[in-house]
């Protein structure tokens, strides 16, 4: 893996192995076809052994072959293409089907012979010609607007499936951004114009379906929940929080308001959500601020955005699809004095990325007409991790977004910590404070975005551009 990666546990990533040849050779002379497909299952063979789940075709050569494997990718639950160029293949006969699948593009550019030098058999020619094949769909491919990432080496002597594997974490990403539902409570915070991207550009820029909770809708949910649910969901914030001095009534009552939530996003299927706090109560039918629920759905995988933010959501949905340890989060104060930033936000984190033990407390709510909430609080563990983030760029219809990504460490506190009532924590950037602030903020940052500890920028670098985006790493 890259440095800064976690080892992923890619056992449940499918991809479909799409083989790519010239049906004039099979026309010419069939028997070169046992050694070329010989190849292609020495390939497959090579990436299960690195834990993944190959779906493989019948080798394709014209338009309607690849049609039918591209097809049966998509049914097969893949979460991205392969693409192994056997020899030369025209690139008209596979553009349109690798072009219309929504599933991200890895090109493996290899061949089945190590050295080709002058001493070669030139009958060698035949089985180790895909290169120009390579080249052929890899231009088509960029005329049409269809991004992909492209890995090169030889099988044997180099790391390339390493390389295409690693990568695919970064596929898994793109996958999930560009099938994803995400809820969204409320209306977005009014007047927050730097994450805002309207529900019918988000489905026709990314892919993201936006669903809304009507009030009615969770009156019905929230009658669902059941004492036992209540009690179960108490069993496990015993073992994860400290608890003590909480409210039982207000507790109770973040807990079935949160399950309610909990059955709506399981309900639509939906790996993100946001909400607005200033609208929780009558407007939207909670009776208290989700934040406890947030947390905990962060942790589950499901991404999170504040104030009806549901770009940066959507975000940390996908990046949690590459490694769980992803929270939203905000940059709230520079302490110029340790070249730091302070994080924070109201009530909402991923609670596994608490350093020590989550406590949980009753937060004074004055903002809406809701009850107070419960709320995990704690401080970001120490680490290396990414701060990611997304904002949209003009003209947005044409899908331009551009991805910021910055390596930093998040800071140890040893002593005195006057914010143990908040989420909170401190990290250094790569660059000296000014410089990094000066140039987050010239490339059109965002106030609101993502941390991970899981993943590294060349990971988070590749998912931008399988996306299409613009990005830029600030090191």
């Amino acid at each position: 893996m890259k440095t800064g990666d976690k080892a992923m546990n890619m056992q449940n990533a499918k991809i479909g192995l799409l083989p790519l040849y010239l049906k004039l050779y099979d026309d010419r002379d069939r028997d070169k076809r046992p050694r070329v497909e010989s190849f292609y299952k020495q390939i497959a063979s090579e990436l299960e052994k690195r834990s993944l789940g190959v779906l493989t075709s019948p080798i394709c050569r014209t338009k309607s072959e690849f049609e039918a494997a591209v097809r049966s990718f998509e049914d097969g639950g893949a979460e991205a293409i392969v693409t192994l160029h056997l020899a030369y293949s025209p690139s008209l006969e596979s553009a349109d089907a690798l072009a219309n699948t929504p599933l991200p593009i890895v090109v493996c550019d290899t061949t089945p012979t190590y050295s080709f030098g002058p001493d070669q058999n030139p009958e060698e020619i035949m089985y180790n010609h895909g290169i120009h094949g390579v080249q052929d769909m890899c231009n088509l491919l960029v005329r049409r607007g269809k991004p992909f990432h492209i890995e090169a080496g030889h099988w044997q002597k180099s790391d390339v499936l390493d390389r295409i594997v690693r990568h695919l974490i970064s596929a898994r990403m793109a996958h999930r951004l560009r099938t994803l539902k995400a809820g969204l409570v409320g209306e977005p915070f009014e007047g927050m114009g730097d994450f805002y991207v309207s529900p019918s550009d988000l489905k026709a820029t990314i892919g993201v379906q936006t669903r809304v909770l009507n009030p009615r809708q969770f009156k019905t949910l929230l009658a669902e929940v059941t004492d036992r649910e209540i009690q179960t969901e108490r069993d496990l914030d015993e073992k994860r929080f400290t608890m003590e001095g909480i409210d039982e009534a207000t507790y109770r009552r973040s807990v079935r308001n949160g399950l309610a939530l909990q059955k709506w996003i399981d309900k639509e299927g939906m790996g993100a959500f946001s909400f607005n706090f200033l609208q929780i109560g009558k407007a939207t039918g909670l009776e208290t601020a989700p934040f406890l629920q947030a947390s905990k759905l962060m942790a589950r995988g499901v991404g999170f955005g504040g104030e009806g933010d549901l770009l940066t959501a959507s975000l940390v949905s996908a990046l949690a699809a590459g490694n769980p340890e992803t929270s939203f989060s905000e940059m709230f104060c520079p302490d110029w004095k340790n070249g730091s930033v302070f994080l924070s936000h109201m009530g909402e984190m991923n609670w596994k990325l608490v350093a020590g033990k989550p406590r949980l407390l009753e937060m004074d709510y004055q903002w809406s007409d809701a009850a107070n909430p419960v709320y995990v609080s704690g401080r970001f563990k120490a680490g290396e991790f990414v701060l990611v983030d997304l904002l949209p760029l003009e003209p947005l219809r044409k899908g331009a977004y551009r991805l910021i990504i910055a390596p930093a460490k998040m800071l140890e506190v040893s002593g005195k910590d006057n914010f143990g009532r908040s989420i909170h924590g401190w990290f250094k950037p790569g660059l000296p404070l000014a410089e990094f602030l000066a140039e987050y903020s010239r490339v059109g940052g965002t106030h609101h975005l993502a941390i991970s500890y899981g993943l590294s920028a060349e990971t988070v670098e590749a998912f931008g551009n399988m996306m299409g985006w613009e990005t830029v790493v600030i090191r």
